[in-house]
Formats: C-alpha cells, structure tokens, sequence
C-alpha cells in the first residue's frame, strides 16, 4: 500500500502525510505565508460583519435582521 499524499495548499507541491511535520503544509515558509493572508485578511471564513454583531449588543436584541 502506497503512502497517503496531499498537496501543500499554499504552493501546491505533493508531500506524504505521515511525514510531514508542517501538515498539511510542505514546510514552515508554506505554513507562515498562510498564517499571514489570515492575519491580513486576504482570507477569512463567510459570515456576518462584526459592525452587525456590535449594533445587535447595543440595542439588546438577539436577532441581526429587524422585523
């Protein structure tokens, strides 16, 4: 049985998941670079603005959509 591989999602280059101490990244540069579009918000997970969530905890309602 062959080992299981992935691809490093940030520079794409095919490495063995058992061996690999930066998984799923190929290395720390790969690991870094990602940690970094997080922190510059060039990625983020999709959901509703925090300017939503802070005027919902002002007026003390629960529900971000008015009625």
């Amino acid at each position: 049985m062959s080992p299981a591989t992935v691809t490093c999602p940030t520079c794409g280059r095919e490495l063995e998941w058992a061996g690999a101490p930066f998984r799923p990244f190929c290395s720390e540069r790969c690991r870094l670079i990602d940690l970094g579009a997080w922190f510059s918000e060039q990625r983020a997970i999709p959901g509703d603005s925090a300017g939503n969530e802070a005027a919902s905890a002002e007026d003390g309602s629960t529900d971000p959509q008015p009625k």
